[in-house]
């Protein structure tokens, strides 16, 4: 079964500076039926501008993760990372016992478009990491490259949990499947274009919660970006 949840149905925040779309419940954003899914809890779409972004601020037991798609992120954390992501970059910071960090467009002319990502963790009170991984856009062309698993398969990012991300860019003839596992969900994000999955068009900032399908067909891609969450099978994070 595959549940779609459109672009246009997402929570919005609007701070002037910062302009949000919430895939699930965020911040002022609340509705019971968004939640999260999974072990997934949170897709921001976040566009910030020019100069401007978020001050030094606390997190713990969460993996957070940014992809970028336009722009360049400024990242400074307690732990003493500091670097620029750009688009093709993939970052994860694993809170764990907690760390601080902030966020800032690194560019003082150019606007910043990237997604946070939060998985919810499978241990609590780990010890506090961050990792940068930069993937090619061949390396997603017209496939689903890995790019986070339980030990960093693959050269992938490791995040604490049972769960594998995929990133994909499609267009014209371009297709892939994912084979799913017994017992397990996904979840799948259009980051940009549109693109049909299993037959059903999806467009940019569109969602799906998929559960008892057998297998996953990325197929006619618009200048498609996708991210695909393959999921423990349990409804909403536990938190």
């Amino acid at each position: 079964m595959i549940e779609l949840r459109k672009a246009d149905q997402r929570g919005v925040a609007n701070h002037g500076w910062l302009h949000s779309r919430h895939t699930f419940s965020f911040g002022h954003y609340h509705d019971p039926k968004q939640q999260g899914f999974s072990d997934l809890l949170v897709i921001n779409d976040d566009r910030v501008d020019p100069g401007q972004g978020f001050g030094t601020h606390p997190h713990r037991d969460m993996e957070i993760f940014s992809y970028v798609l336009e722009g360049a992120l400024e990242h400074k954390d307690s732990m003493g990372t500091g670097s620029v992501i750009r688009p093709g970059d993939v970052q994860m910071m694993s809170a764990g016992t907690g760390v601080r960090h902030s966020e800032f467009n690194h560019s003082k002319t150019e606007a910043v478009h990237f997604l946070q990502i939060w998985i919810v963790p499978g241990v609590r009170g780990a010890t506090p990491r961050y990792q940068q991984v930069h993937f090619s856009p061949d390396e997603k062309r017209g496939r689903l490259r890995l790019i986070a698993s339980p030990r960093g398969a693959d050269g992938s990012l490791a995040v604490h949990q049972d769960a594998q991300v995929y990133a994909g860019l499609f267009d014209g003839a371009e297709a892939a499947t994912l084979d799913v596992g017994q017992d397990r969900y996904v979840y799948v994000h259009v980051a940009r274009g549109k693109i049909e999955l299993n037959g059903q068009r999806l467009g940019e900032g569109d969602g799906a919660r998929v559960r008892n399908e057998e297998r996953l067909t990325f197929a006619k891609g618009d200048d498609a970006e996708v991210l695909v969450f393959d999921l423990r099978a349990r409804e909403v994070p536990a938190m």
